[in-house]
């Protein structure tokens, strides 16, 4: 409310300050020259209708203009021959360079072809006949000058929002495929483990109850691990749409390379061996890097456990000064999936390519698969 009054107030107060500005200042005689200092005051006078320029440009500038009008007139015949009458048309001219920053291409139009009549119009009137051409010269200057400062500072301000808005989709791309690579990881493992405990207690559930029970009882363990680590990606993915500007959740909950042990555990368990192989000296690990590490050796595992045919596989960390390097060696048929029908290699890269590394994936020659990778180390963990 204040500040309408404000913008409006400063709208009818307008006239009143710029007659005074003009009127209120004696002349010494009917031929002196138009004092700059009234051309000055007039252009300080127009500051009264920036707040209408914010909100009604349309209807600030004719204002401006019929004011800038009215100080050439009140300059008299005989005083229009100098510039300084046609210097508060500069006031025009930058609310002219705001509305082509501010507003839209149609309002700008506008805003320029009613600047370009009435300014030339004037000063061809107004002018004497030897400074026509140098009056209508640096108004036309000016007019073009401050309009091309406003385009400039729109193109800049477009290409700015251009920038933000790809910038947040991106950001959306990058989490949800963060959140992609989190659920297959989480999920392929599991449903791995289950399908071939399953498969097992189902091969011996009459001959051997006992072993079917320890089969089931490990599906139902993987099975409430797996949920609890959805509910936990869950809980985070509302937390974060509850809570404006809320974090994600912290890494440090989730796995990393001390679980290998169990993930090695819980496979061996459901019938392919895997055996882990740490090599250097073990330390703590940034947090994005040893979930990383944990999700490549996981995928990989799973990949040997669902199309390898292998009954056993090794796991090896090397821990480098510099780097993490990993390999997983199966003795299966050499699996690998046709392009285009799996994500868990393509996940795999992407985690080693977000740390700067790299990762690669292939048969061997003597028999079965390989895949290796190395996650480099920020040099404040090195």
């Amino acid at each position: 409310m204040r500040r309408t009054i404000a913008v409006w107030g400063g709208a009818a107060l307008f006239p009143l300050a710029l007659a005074w500005s003009q009127l209120g200042t004696p002349r010494t005689g009917p031929f002196d020259p138009y004092n700059p200092v009234l051309a000055v005051a007039a252009m300080l006078s127009m500051s009264l209708l920036i707040g209408v320029l914010r909100r009604v440009p349309l209807l600030a500038l004719p204002m401006m203009l019929l004011g800038c009008v009215a100080v050439v007139v009140l300059a008299g015949p005989r005083h229009g021959t100098g510039r300084a009458p046609f210097l508060p048309f500069l006031a025009v001219d930058l609310a002219l360079a705001f509305v082509v920053a501010t507003r839209t291409t149609r309002v700008s139009t506008v805003a320029v072809l009613l600047c370009l009549v009435v300014q030339s119009g004037t000063v061809v009137v107004f002018s004497d006949g030897t400074d026509v051409g140098v009056n209508a010269e640096m108004a036309l200057l000016a007019l073009a000058t401050t309009y091309m400062v406003g385009r400039l500072i729109r193109e800049r301000r477009e290409h700015g929002e251009a920038l933000r808005t790809r910038a947040v989709a991106d950001a959306v791309t990058a989490e949800r495929l963060r959140i992609a690579r989190e659920l297959h990881d989480m999920v392929a493992h599991t449903i791995g483990i289950v399908a071939l405990q399953a498969g097992a207690a189902k091969r011996v559930i009459d001959t051997q109850p006992a072993r079917a029970r320890e089969a089931l009882g490990e599906v139902e363990t993987a099975s409430r691990e797996t949920l609890s680590g959805l509910r936990r990606m869950l809980g985070a993915l509302r937390q974060a749409e509850l809570e404006k500007g809320a974090e994600p959740a912290p890494l440090d909950e989730m796995p990393g390379l001390a679980d290998v042990e169990r993930l090695a555990e819980a496979t061996t368990a459901a019938g392919v061996r895997v055996d882990v192989h740490h090599r250097g000296e073990r330390r703590p690990l940034p947090p994005e890097v040893d979930l990383s590490a944990y999700r490549i050796i996981q995928e990989a595992v799973t990949n040997v456990v669902r199309h390898a045919g292998a009954r056993s596989c090794t796991v090896s960390i090397d821990h480098r000064d510099e780097e993490i390097s990993i390999e997983v060696v199966d003795d299966g048929r050499g699996h690998g999936l046709t392009p285009g029908t799996g994500y868990g290699l393509v996940g795999m890269r992407e985690r080693a390519a977000l740390l700067h590394g790299d990762l690669t994936a292939g048969p061997r020659p003597e028999g079965g698969f390989r895949v290796t990778a190395r996650l480099p180390l920020p040099t404040g963990v090195r």
